[in-house]
């Protein structure tokens, strides 16, 4: 009769899940980072894992887009168009032929304008 009520009741322990969850996903924080989600999942009740898994499921996703001020957009265009200019009159320079005045001229304008670009960055930095 005994083992009738074995046989009933099973091996006992924890029910099979319906979804084994076997999958490893690995994330890297600081210790910092780990210390407040510990805390944060500890508040709900649940373990690190169960925490993360939920808050990336259903939670929403933050977006670390930096939005650039047009300034130093405008800013990055006039350098990348003085550096162009500046390369092909060094360019030319290193291939041994000489520079025209008006090459030379251009090249002297071209660094005053690198120098007052300069400024404002400064300027709009401080």
């Amino acid at each position: 009769m005994r083992q009738t009520e074995k046989e009933k009741r099973g091996k006992g322990g924890r029910p099979k899940k319906a979804v084994k969850q076997n999958q490893f996903i690995g994330i890297k924080c600081t210790l910092i980072e780990k210390i407040y989600l510990k805390g944060k999942a500890k508040k709900f009740g649940l373990s690190l894992s169960e925490f993360v898994r939920e808050a990336a499921l259903k939670g929403q996703a933050v977006s670390h887009v930096k939005l650039i001020p047009k300034e130093i957009l405008l800013f990055t265009a006039t350098l990348n168009h003085l550096a162009a200019n500046i390369n092909q009159l060094a360019k030319k320079n290193n291939q041994n032929y000489p520079l025209s005045e008006v090459e030379k001229a251009s090249l002297r304008t071209l660094s005053e304008e690198v120098k007052q670009l300069a400024i404002s960055i400064k300027n709009y930095l401080t």
